[in-house]
């Protein structure tokens, strides 16, 4: 039988050794993890993502306007003065995105800055990705930007405290807990590399949040937002429950699917 959609989960790390991608095939009952790599260089990724309907990629897809102006007017010497930067409140438009606010706001989690935090180096990679996947739309292209912390806590699961080694119980008992709640979810022998590896078990999460992402079930920046998050990226969380991305329950609402454009696909 051959699979109705298949989605990818890239978790992105500035060292291919950390980088986790999980694919995802969704059939008319079922959804399989066919394949979960541990250590993907760039040519990795374009292997396993080729032929994907919707790639989810967990790092920022771009940085804040303001601080891409500032950059450029301190490396022109054309800085305007008086800006009290020893305000901690006046740096963080420097600090933070658009879209890195609103996950605030809304309570799902506190994403790294991508301008003042290791973070960056994630998303140097990142933009060079975008490139060679020949993604230009930063909102509702080919490939779109996931933080799993925030999915999880959308999804009433644990979002934080299974990332070190010495989590690996907590890690444990959310795997189980995703089981539970997503029974449909088959997993096969990968479920103990989940177990053991978070960056593994985020990238299954990306995947998930790329199946929202194609079924319009994400939340995406309003009228006024949407300028400025084609530039510095937007996250997209889901904004439904983990059942209602089940091939028999999206299936009665696929009237409601936003078709991407041809051109932010991928034309291999």
């Amino acid at each position: 039988m051959t699979a109705a959609m298949r989605t990818v989960g890239v978790d992105l790390s500035a060292s291919p050794a950390k980088t986790a991608v999980a694919v995802l095939d969704w059939f008319d009952d079922r959804t399989e993890l066919v394949d979960l790599v541990v250590g993907a260089d760039d040519a990795e990724i374009r292997r396993l993502v080729d032929g994907a309907t919707r790639i989810g990629i967990d790092s920022p897809f771009g940085w804040p306007d303001d601080f891409v102006e500032f950059v450029v007017a301190h490396h022109r010497g054309g800085l305007v003065p008086g800006r009290k930067l020893d305000d901690i409140a006046n740096r963080r438009p420097l600090a933070l995105r658009r879209t890195d606010r609103w996950i605030a706001e809304s309570g799902l989690g506190r994403p790294l800055s991508v301008s003042a935090d290791q973070i960056a180096h994630v998303a140097f990679r990142c933009a060079g990705l975008l490139a060679d996947l020949g993604v230009e739309d930063r909102v509702e292209g080919w490939a779109v930007e996931a933080y799993p912390a925030g999915a999880l806590k959308r999804w009433g699961l644990t979002s934080r405290g299974y990332k070190r080694a010495a989590d690996r119980t907590v890690l444990t008992e959310l795997v189980d807990a995703l089981r539970t709640a997503a029974p449909w979810l088959e997993l096969g022998e990968r479920i103990g590399q989940m177990r053991s590896d978070d960056d593994a078990f985020d990238a299954v999460i990306t995947a998930l949040i790329a199946r929202a992402a194609e079924l319009g079930s994400t939340t995406l920046p309003s009228p006024d937002d949407r300028p400025v998050a084609l530039r510095e990226g937007w996250i997209h969380v889901p904004d439904g429950e983990l059942h209602t991305l089940t091939p028999t329950t999206s299936a009665s609402a696929r009237v409601g699917i936003r078709s991407v454009p041809s051109r932010c696909r991928r034309p291999w």
